[in-house]
């Protein structure tokens, strides 16, 4: 028997503070926001409810390889784009990419059921 979520503000808030924001903030960054409206909030019940977010599909976890996590409440299939100088995130279509998952099954015999994606590089204006 799956356990019932209890509804909590906070999480909400959290919630649609990420759906709200094109950046992909850190936990750190969605702790100074919602703080303004829940000042009793604490650092670690953000990551809880970021984490629970996150295990229940509503957000995604993105692991930008130097031990920063950011998190986006964009939850359809898409990926990421990392630049390496100013540490901006884009969202990359799944359209730009899609033939991977096809040339992973048909190369080595697989079914693919997910995955994740970061590209690295430097944005436009930081190639300027």
């Amino acid at each position: 028997m799956e356990a019932v979520l209890k509804h909590s503000r906070q999480r909400d808030a959290i919630k649609n503070l990420l759906k709200d924001v094109a950046c992909h903030p850190s936990a750190e960054w969605i702790y100074e926001n919602v703080k303004k409206d829940f000042p009793k909030i604490s650092l670690a019940t953000v990551y809880r409810n970021l984490n629970l977010l996150c295990d229940t599909g509503e957000a995604v976890r993105i692991d930008v390889g130097d031990g920063t996590v950011r998190y986006d409440g964009y939850v359809k299939n898409h990926y990421h784009f990392l630049c390496s100088k100013c540490r901006r995130v884009i969202d990359v279509s799944e359209d730009e990419i899609s033939h991977i998952n096809s040339e992973i099954e048909k190369n080595h015999g697989v079914s693919v059921e997910r995955h994740s994606i970061v590209f690295f590089g430097k944005c436009n204006e930081c190639k300027k």
